[in-house]
């Protein structure tokens, strides 16, 4: 069982030992005013609130709508029945619990009714039981859904949107060297073309030559559109690549860290956009480490190539909890993922066996097209 496993267990099982420990106060408390025997049904209530919260995560929406049927019922039993207010401490707790999950994952439609059924259940237990405090602890318990539902749910939000951002501005750079790489190569076409009228005009003989000319242009045009999809530059006019991966690794190991890059490839081979690709990935890895594995002592770089692609992978030696928390961040990594992808490449990253995080890309070099 993973990490995230563990953490969801000691959660359930923390939520139960809490909601049994108040339903065993709730009982203990009618007991002492009301007398016993009072107490029984509220506790049938908690104890049916807490089941529930043990298995909200299977369907959350039917959970909590089951939640809210057993509150609700709990209420009009107490109204026509002279027993204990409802809903009980207890009750309060697993609903909000309920609730709460609900609002977190459910759309926002359907969340907004669970919210609203919340607060009718509430509602309710506060009318039929007025001059009891207990409808106001459901209440407090509805307004705490509302918090542990929606601070989740606004924070996913605004890492959706973050990285949305980050897929526009990528896809804007790229359609931006897209034309001009178009531009470059259906002029080249066009001349040709123009010079091609004038050969067969005096030459006729030579119009092949100029035929094949033009073929040649409009494949070097076809492969470079395919290419400048996933063509990486710093700058519009003088992309960085492979030359500054030293100054990458010196900058790295300013900090006092260790880094040691295994370059197994002819960067000399590379063309432009797979070169400034490779330092892009290298650079935005170490950035990476740099932020957010504070523990790791050293890096290794290694980059390799066959003769289809050149492969790039970055591993750290950060603690394994350490490299768990960093399953969330690194923006950078998607404009990298939106590029590599659109080049026909492919970009992974993710903890190691044992200790650590790793990333590897895989860059196309266009040698077998």
């Amino acid at each position: 069982m993973g990490f995230p496993g563990r953490f969801e267990v000691a959660v359930d099982v923390g939520i139960g030992v809490v909601l049994a420990v108040a339903v065993a106060f709730q009982a203990s408390e009618i007991a002492g005013s009301w007398g016993d025997g009072y107490g029984v049904f509220g506790a049938i209530v908690g104890a049916s609130m807490c089941v529930l919260t043990l298995v909200r995560r299977r369907d959350p929406l039917r959970t909590a709508v089951a939640g809210l049927g057993v509150a609700a019922l709990a209420v009009f039993v107490t109204y026509l029945v002279d027993l204990p207010a409802e809903p009980g401490p207890a009750t309060s707790l697993g609903l909000a619990v309920l609730l709460g999950s609900a609002i977190r994952t459910l759309p926002a439609i359907t969340a907004g009714a669970v919210a609203a059924g919340g607060l009718a259940v509430m509602g309710g237990g506060l009318l039929a039981n007025p001059r009891s405090a207990v409808p106001i602890l459901g209440g407090l318990a509805w307004l705490a859904a509302l918090a542990i539902g929606l601070g989740p749910r606004l924070l996913a939000a605004r890492r959706h949107a973050a990285a949305e951002r980050v897929r526009r501005a990528e896809r804007l750079e790229l359609a931006r060297e897209l034309h001009d790489v178009v531009a470059h190569h259906i002029t080249s076409i066009v001349l040709q073309a123009q010079a091609a009228q004038l050969v067969t005009a005096k030459h006729p003989d030579k119009t092949a030559g100029s035929l094949a000319g033009i073929e040649t242009a409009g494949s070097e045009a076809l492969a470079a559109t395919r290419r400048v999809v996933g063509l990486l530059r710093d700058t519009a006019s003088s992309p960085a690549g492979h030359e500054r991966l030293g100054e990458l690794i010196e900058g790295f190991e300013s900090h006092g860290r260790r880094a040691r890059l295994r370059l197994k490839a002819e960067p000399d081979s590379w063309t432009p956009e797979v070169s400034s690709t490779v330092y892009r990935v290298v650079r935005e890895s170490l950035t990476n480490v740099s932020r957010h594995a504070r523990h790791a002592r050293a890096v290794t770089v290694d980059i390799t190539q066959d003769e289809e692609a050149v492969t790039v992978e970055v591993e750290d030696d950060a603690p394994q909890a350490a490299a768990g928390r960093r399953r969330r961040a690194g923006y950078g990594l998607i404009g990298m993922r939106e590029r590599l992808e659109a080049l026909g490449g492919t970009l992974t990253a993710g903890p190691r066996p044992g200790s650590g995080w790793s990333v590897r890309a895989t860059i196309p070099t266009g040698a077998r097209r």
